[in-house]
């Protein structure tokens, strides 16, 4: 069947994503039977600009996750402002001239989502992670005046610590924690970021950009500790959302 608007995501082992059935259901929800999603399970950014080649009538946009929310950035002909200011980028818009624009929607999504769970205490942050989702967390955290640092397993700068370095003295000082690596995403449900869970309390907020499971053993371990905990279920809604009025925008 041909479309006339198709839409898709980019990533890499994508098939778990919950993309293309949300926006399955809209279509059919909206009774557009002119729309189609698909997914680009591409091995290598490489891969990418034949997309638009082959869907030059019809490609209308694009979603992109992991591992290539920067990488896309050298095949765009212009980048939104916040995009450009995060370094990452979660939707392409292509418009009637085949000029493509990146955009970051993940930033209105995560701070929609988290912002009902802050309280007075949580003054501080830390990142888990330090690929293109955690670029948009701490945009999001910057525009919340809440202070962050990212956690790596390789420390590249000031702004990283390392995991190793995680003690009760900082997780004592610090009351959000957000994981925004894949670690914990099914299949492999029984992992967990590498972080000293004995010292969370009540105080402590975990957010958990994984949504599949639906409680991961990292939030599972802060809700034993009497955590409050938040996956990345509605993030991702909220994000998609985002997309759709940027992809029907008549900017």
């Amino acid at each position: 069947m041909s479309y006339k608007r198709v839409f898709g995501l980019v990533g890499k082992n994508i098939a778990y994503s919950f993309s293309r059935n949300y926006f399955a259901e809209k279509f059919d929800q909206l009774q557009l039977t002119d729309c189609n999603y698909r997914n680009f399970d591409l091995q290598e950014i490489q891969e990418f600009a034949p997309i638009f080649k082959e869907h030059k009538e019809n490609l209308v946009g694009l979603n992109v996750t992991i591992p290539y929310k920067e990488m896309v950035a050298a095949y765009l002909d212009e980048i939104d402002e916040d995009a450009a200011n995060i370094g990452a980028i979660n939707t392409i818009k292509i418009d009637k001239d085949g000029k493509r624009k990146g955009f970051n929607t993940d930033v209105y999504g995560f701070s929609n989502s988290i912002k009902p769970f802050i309280k007075p205490i949580h003054k501080k942050a830390l990142i888990l992670g330090t690929g293109g989702a955690s670029k948009a967390v701490a945009y999001a955290f910057k525009k919340m005046n809440i202070e962050y640092v990212f956690v790596s397993r390789v420390p590249k700068d000031a702004q990283q610590i390392s995991y190793e370095s995680l003690n009760e003295k900082i997780i004592s000082e610090t009351h959000i924690i957000v994981n925004c690596s894949p670690i914990g995403t099914s299949p492999d449900i029984h992992l967990c970021p590498s972080i000293p869970y004995e010292f969370l309390s009540e105080n402590h907020l975990l957010f958990d950009l994984i949504y599949n499971p639906d409680e991961t053993t990292f939030l599972r371990k802060g809700k034993e500790k009497g955590a409050a905990i938040k996956n990345g279920y509605e993030m991702l809604e909220l994000q998609a959302e985002k997309s759709w009025e940027i992809w029907n925008s008549e900017e």
